[in-house]
Order: C-alpha cells, then structure tokens, then sequence
C-alpha cells in the first residue's frame, strides 16, 4: 500500500517544486528502474555468497600451505586469497602461458575434475629449493625435465592432499592427483561454455611471489552447492566443534613423538681422557647405584627412576612423577 503524505509534507512539497528546488522532470527520471542486460552465454550460477563461502574454505587452506611447506622447503611461505571470479573455462584455459604446471584433480567422491594451476616461478624456485639450492626461478621459462616434473607432482599431491581438512564442513572429500600436464592443450577436462570459479592465491616462498589458481567448475560443485553459504558454513564448523574437537584433539597429540631420556649420571672428563678411553675403563658420576634415575620427556624433568632390563634390552622402572609444582 502507497505511503500517504500529510497536509504538511505536501505543501513542503508543492512549495519546494514551485521554488525550483525540485525538478519533475528529475524525479521522474530518478523513477526509472535500471535494467541489466542479461548474457545467457554467461549464466551467473556462482552467486557472491558463495564465493566468500569458496574464499573462507581456501583462505583455511592456505594457512595449512603455509604451515606444511616449509618442512619440505625450510622456507617461510605465506599465502592469502587474492581474488575469486567467474568465468568460462574457455576464458581461463586461453589465459594460460606455455609451459604451465596444472595438477588435473579427481575430486571424489563430486563428480568431474578441479585444476590447481602453480605459477612457473613458484615451480622453478621449489626445484631449486628442493634440490639443494636457495629457492631462486629461472630468469626465463623452459620446458620442465622428467626429473623436474617428478618433484613437482609429488609437491602437487602435498597440496591435493590439503584439500581434505577446509571441505570437512561442506563434505568428506577424498581427492586424487590423475595425472599433470605442462600444456594447455593437454588439460581440456571441462567444456569450455562451462561456467567455473577461479579462487587466486597469492603464495610468497621466502622471497619468490606467485600465484596458484584453484579451478573450480559448477559441474563438479553442483550437489554441493546449497552448503556453499557462510551459514551452514559456520554452523557445520559449530557442530563437528562441539562434538567432536577434543577427540580430534587426542587423537592428534597421541601421535606426537616425543623424545625420553633416561639419565644415568653425569661426568666431567679432560678431553684427553675421553680420546684414550678404551673397553673396560671406567667413568665415575655424580650419583649413587642405589640412587633414583632422572627421566626428561623433551627437555622436562617428568619422572624418577631405577635401571634394568626388560628380556635383551635395557628398561627403567619409573618410581615417582615429579608434578609441574615441584
């Protein structure tokens, strides 16, 4: 139902319009509703929803990059979302350099394939890196060699396998590498009409930048796409929090390896002494046969103990634990 206007508002109004404060011809302009053309070629099936819901699950990834990278590089690695779009997969594939790194990813149990497309760079500074150099790319592009491409595909199944944990709340996925191609002609896996969104990450290997592209067709994300929403984003993350965070916890730190040590004595010697020791001499400690044994978990103090064997192999009988307050 249409507003209706007091007496004032409308003398206001007549008043105004009479002044020249108002120009009729304006306000019925201003009237118009603006229409947009719309490209059926381009179908909008990616709304903006999700793609802040698709840059949230990368933005997860990319801190688990950058946490699991350096073990392989013992280099820092920082990575941000830079962007997400649509486009069709015609528009991408035209946009790729040759020689490229694509990893071609079965994205089970969704149906269709991803791309991961790793700038050359980034792939040059990680051979480098990997095979003992500083991490430096190549001042020009060249063909990768069978050797460097071995490195590579086992460095893109790392990032493949990271999949897993930032899809945990939309679904249980389980993603294989098939196979990588160098050209672009070869990784034709998606129609080219298809739309597909393209979530860019910006990936910083000491002080080599690049970018990775995640390619991410509608065809393969269509049975999912009612949970790409912040939502039931967050309401999934709540609810595997809640029932099952501590366990998850548990179960991560029960596979921590820890190093014990079980400490005899301790001896100071010349190192004159410690080159002439021989089979049978003997070193004096600090402590008595009778007298309980340190054992350190890391670098703490944790328990006491006396020495002995279990069957051929030296053991220890812990005797006491020594509390954080002690």
């Amino acid at each position: 139902m249409s507003e209706v206007l007091s007496q004032s508002e409308i003398d206001a109004l007549l008043g105004a319009l009479s002044s020249g404060e108002l120009d009729p011809d304006q306000m019925q302009e201003d009237e118009e509703k603006k229409v947009k053309d719309y490209d059926f070629s381009r179908p909008t099936k990616f709304s903006k929803e999700h793609l802040r819901t698709l840059e949230i699950i990368f933005e997860h990834y990319g801190r688990l990059i950058s946490t699991n990278l350096p073990m392989y590089l013992r280099k820092t690695v920082a990575v941000d979302v830079s962007s997400s779009e649509t486009v069709t997969f015609s528009e991408f594939s035209n946009a790729l350099s040759n020689p490229v790194i694509l990893g071609i990813v079965n994205f089970q149990p969704l149906n269709g394939t991803i791309i991961l497309d790793l700038s050359t760079n980034l792939g040059y500074a990680i051979i480098d890196r990997m095979l003992g150099g500083q991490g430096v790319p190549l001042e020009k592009s060249r063909d990768f060699s069978e050797i460097e491409m071995t490195i590579l595909e086992k460095m893109m199944v790392t990032f493949t396998q990271l999949l897993r944990e930032p899809w945990r709340n939309v679904i249980e996925l389980s993603p294989v590498l098939n196979r990588m191609e160098t050209n672009p002609q070869f990784a034709q896996v998606i129609a080219p009409n298809d739309m597909i969104a393209i979530i860019t990450l910006n990936i910083k290997i000491g002080d080599v930048e690049g970018l990775m592209n995640v390619c991410l067709p509608f065809f393969t994300l269509e049975d999912v796409m009612d949970r790409l929403n912040t939502k039931y984003w967050f309401a999934s993350m709540q609810e595997n929090h809640d029932e099952n965070y501590e366990t998850y916890l548990e179960a991560m730190i029960r596979k921590v390896d820890i190093p014990i040590r079980a400490v005899l004595g301790k001896s100071t010697i010349s190192v004159s002494d410690f080159m002439n020791l021989q089979i049978g001499d003997c070193i004096r400690l600090d402590t008595k046969v009778e007298q309980d044994m340190n054992v350190y978990v890391g670098n703490i103090k944790k328990f006491t103990a006396l020495p002995g064997a279990e069957g051929d192999s030296y053991a220890v009988r812990v005797t006491s634990v020594v509390r954080e307050e002690e």
